[in-house]
């Protein structure tokens, strides 16, 4: 049996905390965007982080659409930064 704290090389999220996510997607879309994308409440009306933490860590559907969210971003980023390290080696050799 595994324990909590073996590594876990293959988990993206694995080190982060449910705050950190939230607090990551707010500054990257901003509130409104992130209600319009998940649409519960604590997103839409008066939004804030303790209120969202609460609700997110009582409502496992809620808190896997916020995760899964931030994967895309991670993975968006990812694929960002290969197709620009490409693009930078293409640009220094001749044809």
């Amino acid at each position: 049996m595994t324990q909590m704290t073996d590594a876990q090389p293959k988990n993206p999220l694995h080190g982060l905390t449910l705050e950190t996510i939230l607090t990551e997607l707010v500054s990257r879309h901003g509130w409104a965007e992130l209600g319009r994308r998940i649409d519960i409440r604590c997103f839409n009306h008066e939004p804030s982080i303790a209120s969202s933490l609460k609700f997110l860590r009582r409502t496992p559907w809620a808190r896997e659409q916020v995760e899964s969210l931030y994967l895309a971003g991670v993975q968006r980023k990812m694929v960002d930064q290969k197709s620009e390290a490409g693009e930078g080696e293409s640009r220094g050799k001749r044809v």
